[in-house]
């Protein structure tokens, strides 16, 4: 029979010291040198095993329409990039959630306690407006929509702004041939007539400042391929192009470039916006009478709206400000003019994107038109540079996201997939477009040791748990590494009831570990959601779950401050320790903690031995 072993869930370690293990009998002693003997060291007696706490959030203010309220928790994982430095990987994780709220709420929440913040938002018209707890408070009174904040639009001087022959280049595609006999040109205003049309912008302030880095690098994190989530938009391909509205100028502002610039060639320094456009009418007559809808696409002039390297500084990275902005100008349809002026932008247009990357560094493998259309990358994505991106045919280069109701177009310049590399705000005379980013929610992992002399794979039982709402707790039993009868008690569900043992709820006999050993056939968790009190906390002892050892005829609770970790609970997604494998040698930073929890390695559940964990 299997000695009990612990094991923790996903990111952030939660133990919390709830209850006593009151049903354990026998001497303490030999409990104290059997832990002693699977760990090698002795532990802090007053280490009480919690590394999660919990609040009340008062919410005031919330604007007149919102359809809910949540709280999400900002946290932090030190990771390191390609030049072997630390780097801080954030996430934002849904607390808790209230809908059907008045002009105020309170909410409970708990949170790892190695958070960095605690966010309020406010669901209203599609957008979530978001605000930083401070004291237990959040009060969105002073927050502004976008039309109140945005100053009144002045229409700039297109009389002097025309096309310079100069400017006119063959795309690096249409030198490769990728057209057959067929040219395709970019066109462009002189470098003196861009200075003179770039206007300053409204700065943001420090708090959007910081919102913008929380939000948008815990969505799109830096070197995670994040093209799923750039398809789960469904705002690629056909449906990247916003349409124009003809009643305020549309102005395009720089807010962000990351691309290491001095150690790649200033890829993004070296590169230009360009935009198209076009009417969803004559590309429908287009098709109708039997032509390509990429075809179509790839024929329309292309017009420069920034070249990056006037705006940004050459070393600049990984710098969040908006300082300048540019107003796209409508040059007609058909043949560009160089003798016209351009002008506003009319009603009725779609329009496209599109960076031109032409840095002379490893020239001609990192030059080349990266578009938002994906389907006009299916050269490109190809390209020696690019291809390590993994994009593939029709694969998008950019996608549009909104911070609060400020709309941004984040664009994959290069090949690591994570659509940070330029940032751009765009607004004005464009439809709304709405894409808030949805974030995982919280989970909490119960690990337990289901025997008093324990092995500490703490993996004998593993619950997740999450809250869904104010009132909606989801628990899931997704491992059991014993051979004992064992109950999980306080959950109460329809399926996971105080007399159903666990190995009976999976349909195995008790001879069978439970997704505890690897390469064995997994089986899915079995899940229950239950009603709770507006008030609920998971660190709360009275409503906590716990094991009862059915065959030995004790329970287990999570462990107090003094006692043995047998029964822990940690927040995010935590991976437990493999069958017979102690926790200390799945987390190699956990004895650290253990010995001393309130200074060494307190973060230790981040950092799993892969090869040890399920």
């Amino acid at each position: 029979m299997k000695k009990g072993l612990f094991i923790f869930t996903i990111g952030a370690l939660v133990l919390t010291g709830c209850s006593s293990n009151e049903g354990f009998s026998g001497p303490r002693d030999s409990v104290a040198e059997n832990v002693e003997k699977a760990f090698g060291v002795k532990f802090d007696p007053n280490h009480d095993w919690c590394t999660t706490t919990s609040g009340t959030v008062s919410i005031s203010g919330i604007p007149a329409g919102a359809t809910n309220v949540q709280l999400f928790a900002l946290i932090s994982k030190e990771v390191k990039n390609d030049d072997n430095q630390t780097e801080i990987e954030t996430s934002l994780l849904k607390l808790n959630e209230a809908t059907n709220v008045g002009s105020s709420v309170n909410l409970v929440y708990d949170a790892p306690k190695d958070h960095q913040a605690i966010y309020a938002a406010a669901v209203v018209n599609g957008y979530r407006m978001m605000k930083q707890v401070k004291n237990g408070v959040a009060d969105f009174s002073g927050k502004k929509s976008a039309a109140a904040r945005r100053r009144a639009a002045v229409a700039p001087d297109y009389s002097s702004m025309k096309l310079f022959a100069d400017s006119t280049f063959e795309s690096f595609a249409s030198q490769r041939g990728w057209f057959g006999e067929k040219k395709q040109y970019l066109y462009g205003m002189s470098g003196e007539a861009y200075q003179k049309w770039v206007q300053k912008a409204e700065p943001y302030s420090a708090e959007y400042t910081q919102l913008f880095r929380d939000l948008v690098f815990s969505y799109f994190q830096n070197k995670v391929r994040n093209l799923e989530k750039i398809m789960e938009s469904k705002l690629v391909n056909d449906k990247v192009y916003p349409l124009t509205t003809g009643d305020a100028p549309i102005v395009v502002s720089p807010v962000y470039k990351r691309d290491q610039a001095t150690r790649w060639g200033n890829e993004v320094w070296n590169s230009d916006l360009y935009y198209y456009y076009y009417k969803e009418e004559t590309l429908t007559d287009y098709v109708t009478k039997g032509g390509n809808a990429v075809d179509f696409l790839n024929a329309l002039p292309k017009y420069k709206a920034i070249p990056f390297n006037q705006h940004f500084g050459s070393t600049e990275d990984d710098k969040i400000e908006k300082r300048a902005s540019y107003t796209l100008i409508y040059w007609g349809d058909g043949e560009p003019d160089y003798n016209t002026p351009g002008q506003a932008f009319p009603a009725g247009y779609k329009i496209g994107f599109m960076v031109r990357a032409k840095t002379t560094s490893e020239a001609p493998r990192k030059q080349g038109e990266l578009y938002g259309d994906g389907r006009l990358n299916n050269k490109i994505n190809f390209w020696p540079n690019f291809k390590t991106s993994n994009l593939g045919t029709d694969g998008p280069r950019a996608c549009w996201l909104n911070v609060e109701d400020r709309l941004f177009l984040t664009f994959e310049s290069g090949t690591d997939d994570d659509f940070n590399d330029i940032i751009l705000e765009v607004e004005g005379g464009i439809d709304p477009i709405s894409f808030v980013p949805e974030f995982d929610r919280d989970f909490y992992t119960f690990c337990f040791e289901d025997r008093e002399l324990g092995d500490y794979d703490m993996n004998d039982v593993v619950i997740k748990a999450t809250r869904i709402n104010e009132t909606t707790v989801e628990y899931s039993i997704v491992a059991c590494g014993a051979y004992d009868q064992l109950q999980v008690r306080n959950v109460n569900g329809a399926t996971i009831k105080d007399d159903a043992e666990i190995h009976a709820l999976f349909g195995v006999s008790t001879n069978t570990f439970i997704n505890t050993v690897k390469g064995a056939t997994s089986l899915d968790p079995v899940t229950d959601q239950v009603t709770v009190s507006k008030d609920f906390s998971f660190l709360n002892a009275a409503t906590q779950p716990y094991i009862h050892n059915v065959t030995m005829g004790k329970d287990i609770k999570l462990s107090q401050k003094g006692e043995d970790p047998h029964g822990i609970m940690i927040p995010y997604a935590f991976r437990w320790p493999k069958e017979k494998t102690c926790i200390k040698d799945a987390y190699l930073r956990f004895n650290e903690w253990g010995q001393n929890s309130r200074i060494n390695s307190t973060d230790w559940y981040k950092y799993p031995v892969e090869e040890n964990v399920y």
